[in-house]
């Protein structure tokens, strides 16, 4: 029976009118709608025929996540009186609960991108509707930009609907070709907000990493709005390790503690969605997943930690994984409206007032910032392997594709053209990262179909903390398990077997086995002891054990799992095998180099006979005939490193180059450019053929600087000759004396004796350029600059007279220092000459 009292009292419903109209008109929509006011219920059953009267249609819902998934199911399925598995199933990764009736079948994004993988027509489905569209999900934004391609070449009558939270709606209805917006009203009461900081600092959230204080805070925080308010508690944490804190240190709470996530048995989750018994007080602990993906009935009160989890990638030290961040401003939005659902609430913010504007206003779509393989992949099965005509929101960054098809390529999925090889296909449809595909497909072979599937599904889901850092550990614990986490393992494994049941059972301790199935899932992080409980990985990163690690001894590892903790160069590991190096070169082939290495380290030439796994040197030896050509790269990459200066370099070396450097600047060709990076550039033209017969530094510094810099003056235009003309080393002055000019400035400096320049009315010229006169007293100190002599005659010399005359009488000081001859001695002096 359908429960037609409940189906009216959702908001959306005045909007579905709206609805079914423009996708009448334009087959595609994109629907704005609170959570809560039956967006992701009542639109699927009314565009499937089952509420509201109209043809039966078949709508496929594609929600982020299995529990939101499940959850709308059975939501959908109770609203029409029946179960899941009628009219109204879902599919989700192991698990399909549908039935030959069923025409609303909810999926999750990553179901729906294997489907259109396999089908791209859709055949027999009338509708996809893709739910919470504003999380920007890559899953979501990949089947967005399939389901557009396919209506485009095949399935013109394919209607589309977006359905998003929130009201920045206009990106997606541009993408979906100027898409009508249909928007509808949530039912809102009044929202209290209440800031409770942290009475005292604590540390921000770094990788996984949450201060403990912070929790003991949050928790605190909980049982001051159980206090001081009404209605079951909403927590928000930022994932499984929090909440299970969080949970512990409310143990004897007046209420029933209660937590939601997607790891949450299935039992659990029912309970929270089906609302409190009225017999007493809840307290929902939950993962973002409850801010727009699923309704908890009875709440009055949110109790918001401030943080989130989204995906990061450091492809420089190959780790990718869930990092903890600050939630967004539109992130605390959507979790304070769950407090005014049904009623008049509060929201309790663990930070201060004055950090809120500070917040980012959105949550980083995951295509920028997550690593990019999986998506690589589907593209390269899509056709379009650099993704470049997919419709997307954001385009995927050029760096992070380029590190994903450099995996890809690594582990078979595409060729050197980036094109999906027929094993890449097959991979792609194993519902795994690639990585992971790998490591089932070529783990198989050599421990057994069982035996691999067991390990990935380890790797595809992270073993709880408590499971240990040890994966063979991990696989032990996971086996005889009883948990939550057991259940899904085993299930998994189930799964992944039936890809790998014709690879043969496979021989070995288990030990073993996990070390070559993790090392295949990620080659780069293979890592080599180098002191007590510290490793080098392949990629070049170090990696620590934390103290008391049962692996801090072993003499090779897989890492599996791995962060870097802020301010530190290694990474710290949190899951790995042991493994030995015939492991390490079999599962990291690809990384293997031997050969001659010739390179500058340490300040001179260091040519050696190398093998290595990436970063890990396997063996070395000296090397007593390197070849030529890589030795004068290596001299090159000293002097690019640590400068000219390596050279022999005369005082008048420096001032030519610096006269070159002049004449360049002021004149042009064919005056050579003398600059560190120019003259790198063109060393085999002065630096030659010493540079051809150098071996070590010591070398380099026989080498003539001045010698060699001679070679690039102009000497085929003729031009060379007329350097001492153009830019002289010294200029004669009136008073018989020589003097140096300094070029290294910005203008050509010349440093003389105000009484050796008496009679000169101009200032002297360097390729047409006015030397800048330092003016010096007779004891050679600074008494005036000027570049217009004439003028400092007439204006500037009475007052420079005044002064220079009480302090130096012996010297002459003429009133009209232009009709005088100049001199360097005295009155005296003068008189005896």
């Amino acid at each position: 029976m359908i429960r037609t009292d409940a189906l009216d009292q959702l908001p959306v419903r005045t909007a579905v009118p709206a609805l079914e109209r423009a996708l009448d008109d334009r087959g595609v929509a994109v629907l704005c709608a609170p959570p809560g006011t039956g967006k992701t219920t009542l639109v699927p059953l009314v565009l499937a025929g089952l509420a509201g009267g109209g043809p039966v249609r078949r709508v496929v819902v594609a929600e982020p996540r299995r529990i939101a998934a499940r959850a709308a199911a059975r939501r959908m399925a109770w609203l029409i009186g029946e179960r899941a598995g009628g009219r109204v199933g879902f599919t989700v990764r192991g698990e399909r609960v549908v039935g030959r009736d069923t025409v609303v079948e909810v999926v999750t994004t990553g179901v729906l991108l294997q489907r259109l993988q396999r089908d791209q027509e859709l055949a027999g489905v009338d509708a996809v509707i893709i739910d919470e569209c504003h999380e920007r999900h890559l899953d979501a934004d990949t089947v967005a930009a399939f389901l557009l391609d396919v209506r485009e070449a095949i399935r013109p009558d394919l209607r589309l609907v977006a359905a998003s939270a929130t009201t920045d709606a206009q990106g997606w209805a541009r993408l979906l070709g100027d898409a009508p917006v249909v928007e509808t009203e949530g039912v809102s009461h009044p929202v209290e907000v209440v800031w409770a900081p942290p009475a005292a600092p604590v540390r921000p959230p770094h990788g996984m990493r949450v201060d403990p204080a912070l929790l003991t805070h949050v928790a605190a925080t909980v049982r001051r709005a159980l206090a001081e308010r009404d209605g079951d508690v909403l927590c928000f944490l930022p994932g499984v390790g929090e909440i299970g804190r969080v949970a512990g240190q409310l143990a004897g709470v007046a209420a029933e503690v209660l937590q939601v996530h997607g790891r949450a048995p299935a039992a659990v989750q029912d309970a929270v969605l089906a609302g409190s018994s009225g017999e007493g007080r809840r307290v929902v602990l939950a993962t973002s997943v409850a801010e727009s993906s699923l309704t908890v009935p009875g709440v009055r009160v949110v109790v918001d930690s401030g943080l989130a989890r989204e995906p990061r990638t450091d492809h420089a030290r190959g780790l990718s994984a869930l990092t903890t961040v600050r939630a967004s401003q539109a992130a605390g939005r959507q979790r304070a409206g769950r407090a005014g659902r049904e009623a008049p609430g509060a929201v309790y913010r663990c930070w201060a007032q004055a950090e809120d504007g500070r917040l980012a206003r959105f949550p980083s779509p995951e295509i920028k910032v997550a690593d990019l393989a999986a998506f690589a992949l589907q593209a390269a099965c899509w056709g379009d392997p650099d993704a470049s005509g997919l419709a997307l929101l954001d385009p995927p960054p050029a760096g992070a594709m380029s590190a994903a098809r450099e995996v890809l390529t690594a582990v078979g999925a595409v060729d050197a053209e980036g094109r999906v090889t027929g094993r890449g296909t097959r991979m792609s449809r194993l519902g795994l990262h690639p990585r992971l595909a790998r490591a089932l497909l070529d783990g198989a072979a050599g421990v057994g179909g069982r035996r691999a599937a067991e390990v990935v599904a380890l790797l595809s889901e992270e073993p709880p903390r408590e499971y240990g850092d040890d994966l063979a550990a991990a696989l032990r614990a996971a086996r005889r398990g009883g948990d939550g986490y057991a259940g899904r393992w085993r299930q998994e494994v189930r799964r992944l077997s039936s890809f790998v049941a014709d690879a043969g059972v496979g021989s070995g301790p288990d030990d073993a086995a996990v070390g070559l199935v993790a090392a295949l899932a990620f080659p780069e992080r293979v890592a080599r002891a180098r002191g007590e409980g510290a490793f080098l990985m392949a990629s070049g990163t170090g990696a620590e054990l934390r103290e008391g690690s049962g692996l801090r001894s072993a003499p090779w590892l897989a890492v599996a799992v791995a962060d870097r903790p802020a301010h530190s160069a290694s990474a710290r590991v949190r899951l790995a095998a042991v493994i030995d190096e015939d492991t390490a070169r079999a599962a990291a082939g690809h990384l293997r180099f031997a050969g001659e290495e010739v390179h500058w380290a340490g300040g001179d030439v260091v040519a050696r006979r190398v093998e290595r796994l990436g970063a890990v040197e396997l063996s070395v030896r000296p090397l007593k005939q390197p070849a030529p050509g890589l030795v004068r790269e290596a001299l090159v990459e000293g002097l690019r490193r640590e400068g000219l200066g390596l050279l022999r370099w005369t005082r008048e070396t420096g001032q030519l180059r610096e006269r070159l450097a002049f004449l360049h600047r002021e004149l042009g060709e064919p005056w050579p450019d003398v600059s560190q990076g120019a003259l790198l550039e063109r060393t085999e033209q002065w630096l030659e053929p010493e540079l051809s017969r150098a071996r070590r530094r010591s070398d380099l510094a026989r080498i003539d600087a001045g010698q060699a810099l001679r070679r690039l003056l102009p000497w085929a235009t003729g031009e060379a000759v007329r350097l001492d003309e153009l830019a002289p080393e010294r200029i004669e002055v009136p008073s018989g004396s020589r003097i140096r000019v300094e070029y290294g400035g910005a203008q050509p400096v010349l440093a003389v004796k105000l009484q050796e320049l008496f009679g000169l009315r101009e200032t002297p010229r360097v390729a047409g350029v006015p030397v800048l006169v330092h003016l010096l007293s007779p004891a050679g100190r600074p008494a005036a600059v000027t570049a217009d002599l004439a003028s400092f005659w007439q204006d500037g010399y009475r007052a420079v007279r005044a002064e220079l005359r009480g302090r130096y009488p012996k010297h002459p000081w003429p009133e009209d220092p232009t009709t005088v001859e100049a001199t360097r001695f005295t009155k005296a002096r003068l008189k005896r000459e």
